[in-house]
């Protein structure tokens, strides 16, 4: 069980990292936030919060549990907001899917870190 929460937050992480990356400076995000409706200051928000998750999550891990309760619940929240804003837009399941996998990944995470804060 404990390799899987491991598991999990390496992968969201990283993935929330690159992400974000790519929602700030890549050409193609800003064509699919063009595509969602949402504006160029939505795209930035959301690609600063997604490299603050990622990184929360790292940091959190090895400094402090609450840092990584608060970012894993922020990213699912976001991401149960992005698997929203993709039924909007009418994508498909498999578009949308990612978002909605993510968003069980970190509620994961945090649920498992909040249940283990020593008392």
């Amino acid at each position: 069980m404990i390799i899987l929460y491991k598991i999990a937050i390496a992968v969201s992480s990283l993935a929330f990292i690159f992400y974000g990356f790519n929602c700030l400076y890549s050409r193609s995000m800003r064509n699919e936030f063009k595509r969602f409706g949402l504006t160029d200051g939505q795209r930035k928000l959301t690609g600063i919060l997604q490299l603050a998750g990622g990184l929360g999550l790292l940091v959190g891990y090895f400094q402090s549990i609450y840092i990584l309760i608060a970012a894993a619940f922020g990213l699912c929240l976001l991401m149960i907001l992005g698997f929203g804003v993709r039924l909007k837009v009418k994508d498909g399941i498999l578009e949308s899917l990612p978002s909605l996998i993510f968003a069980i990944i970190n509620a994961y995470i945090g649920l498992i870190t909040f249940t283990n804060i020593p008392v």
